[in-house]
């Protein structure tokens, strides 16, 4: 299967080889159905303005994005993308210190291996970092193992939207989920009552 790493990408953006590897995972996902916020494949064109818009984000504390990287031969050709995942913090001014991860996804071959831990392991510390307050997240409701996995992390569920995603003819939940980071440094203060 091969040995993997997970690491957050920095203010030099992506390399030409981590785009393509994240387009052939991303559009692999959801051909196969995977919730992402697609219901067609994207195209190369969206990915790379999505990637684009991280970039521009990343230095300045807005955004974070890490990839699971697995070598399956020797040398560069052995290099594939098997994981990614980014969070951006909100933009409205009342909502500026608390980011939203919008997408955590990994290779299906490669699930269960611990990639989805380690890079939303990495996505948390690098939210900590950037002294985000609140990380928050909303899932499809048939994906329980993903939901499993954000819980196992601390993450609490404070909300479902019934029948809120539409595919088609099907409707799905919407589970909406925050890490308060506050409380992982200590420093959770209160709003005095009335």
């Amino acid at each position: 299967m091969g040995d993997s790493e997970v690491r957050l990408v920095g203010s030099g953006g992506f390399s030409e080889r981590e785009v393509a590897g994240i387009a052939v995972l991303l559009r692999g996902l959801v051909a196969d159905g995977a919730a992402l916020g697609w219901v067609e494949p994207p195209t190369a064109a969206e990915i790379r303005e999505l990637l684009d818009g991280l970039v521009a984000d990343i230095p300045g504390g807005e955004a974070a994005a890490a990839i699971a990287v697995t070598y399956t031969a020797g040398g560069d050709t052995g290099e594939e993308i098997s994981g990614f995942g980014y969070w951006r913090r909100y933009r409205r001014p009342t909502h500026r210190p608390h980011a939203d991860l919008e997408k955590l996804a990994v290779d299906p071959a490669r699930q269960g291996a611990g990639l989805g831990r380690s890079l939303l392991s990495a996505l948390i510390a690098a939210a900590l970092d950037r002294q985000v307050e609140m990380l928050t997240l909303d899932l499809r409701g048939d994906n329980t193992r993903a939901a499993a996995l954000y819980e196992k992390l601390g993450f609490h569920r404070y909300g479902r939207l019934a029948n809120f995603v539409a595919v088609g003819a099907a409707r799905y939940d919407t589970l909406l989920y925050a890490l308060d980071l506050r409380e992982l440094r200590g420093d959770v203060t209160r709003q005095p009552p009335g």
